[in-house]
């Protein structure tokens, strides 16, 4: 045996503590190891091994005796190899060929439409879509249809042998690198390709071969990517002996397998870390006593470098964050503070004065808030709201699409213009001219309203996102509401507003009360002036506005340490594999 790839072998043995520590460090040792394996430089030589060049005899003998019976067709030769052609030098016994030496294609049929839903027959029939629900198996074992050998004649579909490597043609799916291994006689459709590698070829070498092509390097086109038959099949690689091949394959699959036990290590210690830390933040929120919140926070200081290595746990400490304070957990009470019923008085006021100068109309009372609408209990000074009882809340207009233009001084906001606390006003802006906005002055928005969208889809709760304008016109453009976008303008000046209505137990009752289709939800005013909310005293209010930018800003560096963290642990990962 010779040694000349050991250091190699034990340079990347080194590295798999290394490869653990970066975000995505598994997935490039993975691809490391396919590299080094493709290239000669996995497993050592023997010299004893039949050279890849009697291999090749082998293979033209055989394509040759199958010409002769008709089974497949004489293909064109190709052109020779030329040295620009060669991206790296090969062991000894190693041979350059072209890709489709290594096998006859496997070409895709177009598939009947009567057949949809067919299960009981012996061939199945395979797509693109059936190649993706499968996730990272290896072979294609399940189907949603299938065929019989006589309705395949029939309908002339190409049926292709176990053992076949399969991959998309076209679409997106290009880019996904999925291959899949026939394990049964399989027609694919015509958005497939696929080798059947020779008889003299190890199949499972070949697979891990075309797994470490992309493919999408290859493709053309924009609308609809595709790649070619004849560019792939002249993709030149390097073709190891018989013997190696089946070397190659044994060592890629004892990697490849403490790959997997690296990424369930790194998964168990995610969700632990994830679990431990959910557990703490959930005995904060539950805590009745100083005490037990104290504890609990103590654990959180103890623990703070390990729980905040994942950015999920600093994305839930942001919620919790959130959470305690609508609770009245954030900051403390102070008892000289005006409480939170003198604040409604007031507002009450300011609505009366408003009604009478006829800024605002008079609005309908809205019910009083019932004892299970309340989610929890308040401290002394605070008071359970609907939301209509201290805004204006405003629906959008229906501005139609053919007055919309491309440039102006009045934009009209639209759903896609908003994200939480952050206008996306270049996200395919829409203006209207100054006539229309005269006659729509009513929907443009003012300082310190508060906007929300209305309209998301149901499953992912992509709605009620709010931000609040801190002025209008923005750089000299003015704002406008578009329907299903509305307005809260509140009474009196609080960012306290915005902020509760982004805690996710006070959206989860409103999220409820969505109408729509199964996919498409909808919130209507009603229901927003409807919705309950914990109003404090306003003085705690600036402190608990205060306290949260505070913590939020923390929660910002946390961010910005892991991602500065994982950028070393991906550099460092980076600088090995470049020495390997």
């Amino acid at each position: 045996m010779g040694n000349n790839n050991d250091a190699a072998i034990v340079f990347l043995e080194k590295y798999f503590d290394i490869a653990f520590a970066a975000p995505d460090g598994v997935k490039k040792l993975r691809e490391l190891i396919l590299t080094l394996a493709m290239q000669g430089k996995l497993v050592p030589q023997d010299i004893n091994d039949q050279p890849a060049s009697e291999l090749l005899k082998e293979i033209e003998k055989e394509k040759q005796r199958l010409v002769k019976d008709g089974k497949i067709k004489k293909s064109k030769p190709l052109p020779e190899i030329k040295l620009d052609e060669v991206p790296y030098n090969l062991p000894k016994g190693w041979e350059w060929v072209a890709l489709i030496n290594i096998g006859n294609w496997a070409i895709g049929s177009g598939f009947p439409l009567n057949i949809q839903g067919d299960t009981t027959q012996e061939i199945f029939m395979c797509k693109v879509s059936d190649m993706n629900i499968l996730g990272n198996e290896k072979y294609i074992h399940s189907v949603n249809n299938t065929i019989s050998e006589e309705s395949a004649k029939k309908h002339k579909i190409n049926i292709h042998e176990s053992g076949t490597i399969v991959f998309p043609k076209i679409g997106g799916a290009i880019a996904t690198n999925k291959r899949r291994l026939l394990s049964r006689k399989t027609a694919i459709d015509n958005n497939c390709l696929g080798i059947m590698p020779h008889k003299q070829i190890d199949v499972e070498w070949a697979y891990q071969l075309l797994s470490w092509f992309d493919f999408s390097k290859y493709q053309t086109g924009t609308s609809v990517p595709a790649i070619s038959q004849g560019v792939i099949g002249g993709i030149v690689i390097g073709l190891p002996p018989l013997a190696e091949q089946r070397r190659i394959v044994a060592k890629i699959d004892e990697l490849m397998a403490r790959c997997d036990e690296l990424e369930k290590l790194r998964s168990d210690r995610d969700r632990k870390q994830i679990t431990v830390h959910n557990s703490a933040l959930n005995r904060l929120l539950i805590a009745k006593e100083q005490s037990d919140f104290n504890t609990s926070w103590q654990f959180i200081t103890q623990h703070f470098s390990e729980l905040y290595s994942v950015k999920e746990n600093v994305t839930e400490l942001r919620k919790t964050i959130l959470q305690l304070a609508v609770m009245g957990k954030l900051v403390p009470q102070n008892i000289n503070d005006q409480p939170a019923s003198e604040l409604l008085k007031e507002i009450e006021a300011e609505k009366q004065r408003l009604v009478k100068k006829g800024k605002i109309k008079q609005s309908k009372p809205l019910p009083e808030i019932k004892p299970d609408e309340i989610l929890y209990e308040l401290p002394k000074g605070w008071k359970w709201v609907r939301l209509g009882n201290i805004s204006q809340i405003i629906g959008g207009f229906a501005y139609k699409s053919n007055s919309f233009q491309m440039e102006g001084t009045k934009q009209v906001l639209r759903l896609g213009n908003i994200r939480p606390d952050r206008l996306r006003l270049n996200e395919n802006p829409v203006f209207i001219n100054d006539s229309i906005g005269e006659l729509t002055s009513e929907y443009c928005l003012l300082k310190n309203d508060i906007l929300i969208t209305m309209t998301g889809t149901r499953a992912k709760r992509d709605y009620l996102y709010t931000v609040c304008i801190e002025k209008n016109p923005i750089d000299g453009v003015s704002l406008y509401l578009n329907q299903r976008v509305g307005a809260i303008r509140l009474f009196f000046e609080s960012r306290y507003i915005n902020m509760a209505l982004k805690v996710e137990v006070l959206k989860d009752v409103i999220f409820l009360s969505a109408t729509g289709s199964a996919n498409q939800a909808n919130i209507g005013i009603s229901n927003l002036r409807e919705w309950v909310l914990p109003l404090p005293p306003l003085a705690e209010q600036h402190r608990i506005v205060t306290k949260i930018d505070q913590l939020m800003a923390l929660c910002d560096n946390l961010e910005k340490q892991i991602d500065n963290a994982n950028s070393k642990q991906t550099n460092l990962l980076n600088a090995v594999i470049t020495k390997i």
